[in-house]
């Protein structure tokens, strides 16, 4: 499904920067570099704005180490673009910016871009999260379903009520894959407990993030994860922490424990410069091709904590030593020792350990992965995932 040839790059890019790649009849030939300091412009498409404190101030720092690393990079971007309004924000960059390389950073821009490519075919596209791929057209993601099972391996041994929650912007496969994975967590360590979902609809708003969370705590949820662009989630958990009634929070994307220092246990942070730096240099030398790039805690693009170098925020390091589980391979051993072995797997590849490793059912009773098989990556970022594992409640949204 994934093409891995190398894209013509146009004569002109190649004396604007000196390199080329050549592409005729589908063979592949080797690139050309000239070397040298010239430089690249490159354009950023946003979703949101570089302050949302999630996705795309996720971005944007990503955007600015890869400037600070590369002394030839010049930048612009472009930001709060709806989704489905993303074609004139990439003609601007091509035609008043003269960006040679364009970065759209969400899923809802993937048709959108791809018809730019066509339309720019001597510019090189790199889309974000989607699926579809063309000459110059090429993706990336980094991906964050491991954390999310890390940290449902915590909420499932801090629960109280036994009820966890998570508010989910929309049920994407992206989306969707991660409730997987933090309810496969917490299923390892709490077989008890339930995993409710609250949507809303968007990737960035804080009200309706917060009126979920509150909705939420208020059906008996004490521990909330989430995807969504704001610290609102972890607001609510902090407020209700200081108000007596203990709330764990596990933040998304951005560093946000400095918002919830009471309730945000840990999180999943993305490090979007290493993948910048990669795709930049690449296309400076001239090996650029447009092959999927899915980076996981073993490229460390997805990286544990709720702020970087804190894998698991020191306030709840002890409740996770004294609570412990029996594991089939590892035996006895505490919650705090199981997260740290496994995300010390996860950072070796997917053969030492992954979420989606089988026997699991989904909460209709039937078998989605066999026992002894792993889901591939076509299986994960496609639709299949669409599914609830057993202790979710509900099913996933239609649309």
């Amino acid at each position: 499904m994934k093409r891995n040839r190398i894209v013509a790059i146009s004569v002109a890019l190649l004396v604007a920067f000196g390199v080329i790649a050549a592409f005729a009849g589908g063979a592949k030939e080797k690139p050309v570099s000239a070397g040298g300091q010239q430089t690249l412009k490159a354009g950023f498409v946003y979703v949101g704005p570089v302050g949302d404190l999630g996705f795309t101030n996720a971005h944007d720092v990503g955007r600015k180490y890869a400037e600070s690393k590369l002394p030839w990079l010049k930048t612009v971007i472009v930001e709060s673009v709806p989704e489905g309004d993303a074609a004139r924000f990439i003609d601007r960059l091509i035609q008043e910016e003269k960006c040679d390389v364009v970065f759209t950073c969400s899923y809802g821009f993937m048709d959108d871009t791809v018809k730019a490519g066509a339309k720019y075919p001597n510019k090189v596209f790199m889309h974000c999260s989607g699926y579809k791929q063309a000459a110059n057209v090429g993706t990336y993601f980094a991906d964050l379903y491991q954390m999310y099972y890390l940290d449902g391996l915590m909420a499932g041994a801090l629960t109280k009520s036994n009820k966890v929650g998570y508010v989910g912007a929309f049920p994407t496969p992206e989306v969707v894959r991660h409730i997987d994975a933090y309810a496969l967590g917490v299923q390892a360590t709490n077989p008890k407990a339930k995993v409710e979902v609250r949507w809303i609809n968007s990737w960035m708003d804080a009200q309706k993030a917060k009126e979920a969370a509150e909705a939420l705590v208020a059906a008996g949820v004490d521990c909330l994860a989430f995807t969504e662009d704001t610290q609102s989630v972890v607001q609510v958990g902090e407020e209700h922490t200081k108000a007596g009634k203990q709330i764990y929070t596990f933040s998304h994307y951005s560093p946000m424990q400095k918002f919830g220092p009471d309730s945000c246990v840990s999180g999943q942070l993305v490090d979007w410069g290493v993948m910048y730096v990669k795709i930049l240099q690449d296309i400076k030398d001239g090996k650029w091709t447009n092959a999927d790039m899915w980076w996981l805690a073993s490229d460390k693009a997805a990286q544990l904590g709720g702020e970087f170098g804190t894998p698991i925020n020191p306030k709840f390091v002890d409740a996770l030593k004294a609570k412990t589980v029996e594991d089939k391979a590892l035996g006895k051993i505490s919650v705090y020792d199981l997260v740290m072995k496994r995300y010390g797997e996860m950072q070796k590849g997917r053969e030492g350990f992954d979420p989606f490793m089988g026997p699991i059912k989904d909460n209709k009773g039937a078998e989605k992965i066999p026992a002894g098989k792993t889901a591939d990556k076509a299986y994960l970022l496609g639709t299949d995932i669409l599914w609830y594992p057993e202790n979710v409640v509900g099913d996933v949204p239609k649309s």
